[in-house]
């Protein structure tokens, strides 16, 4: 898949002028590394207006194609599908085997997705993972409401991996490491709970709500497994 350049138009926020600007519809890391850091950094959708300097961040869509680290991931801005419904896309690319195929709908979670698998890890576990370590957050900020959450540090050789939550109405970021082995106990629950969603083939949302309803039916299949102990 090469890199692909289309012209968009944009209409300034500040000024109201419009004007013209290159913008990337797919990127290949593979290939083009510094396409890679400019994605990463922000500058591939830096934009400045030509008659008034303001500067902005364009959002728009984007495909992103890691041929060594064999996954994909769609940016659609605000999309709010589980399942990507592009039937040329989904034909295009339905003969491609064991790579992970991914639409987000913000940039923090397309940058999140690219470190997720470029460490080698399984988004789906460490999306179970946020979703419990927040709850802890939640509990020790006095109930206050945690928001985002993104993977923002891993080491394996500390056996550590670290999230940054926006908690409260000020939106505080708080930082908050967690032991390997609880990434490892949702590895086992992804297995067993979400059979169907590693079996699809189309690019998929993997997010906070998806975990969300993970997380409920494992804690449902516990309490019916406790009930039933208590029966016998």
């Amino acid at each position: 898949m090469p890199e692909k350049k289309v012209n968009k138009a944009v209409v300034c926020p500040m000024c109201g002028e419009l004007s013209k600007a290159v913008v990337y519809t797919s990127v290949n890391a593979t290939v083009d590394r510094e396409l890679r850091e400019q994605v990463l950094d922000g500058g591939l959708f830096a934009w400045r207006c030509p008659s008034c300097g303001h500067s902005a961040r364009l959002t728009y869509p984007i495909l992103y194609n890691d041929m060594k680290n064999r996954f994909m991931i769609y940016l659609i801005p605000k999309i709010d599908r589980y399942q990507l419904c592009d039937k040329e896309l989904e034909e295009k690319y339905s003969n491609l085997r064991n790579i992970n195929k991914r639409v987000v709908a913000g940039y923090n979670s397309f940058k999140e997705k690219i470190f997720i698998f470029e460490s080698g890890l399984d988004d789906m576990a460490v999306e179970l993972t946020k979703a419990v370590i927040g709850q802890t957050v939640s509990k020790k900020l006095d109930g206050a409401e945690v928001k985002d959450g993104y993977l923002s540090m891993y080491d394996r050789e500390s056996n550590t991996m670290g999230f940054t939550y926006f908690t409260g109405e000020d939106m505080s970021p708080y930082v908050q490491t967690a032991r390997l082995e609880i990434y490892g106990k949702s590895k086992e629950i992804v297995e067993q709970f979400a059979i169907k969603d590693k079996k699809l083939k189309g690019f998929i949302k993997i997010d906070g709500e998806w975990a969300d309803n993970i997380l409920y039916r494992y804690k449902r299949a516990k309490k019916i497994e406790r009930l039933n102990k208590v029966k016998e």
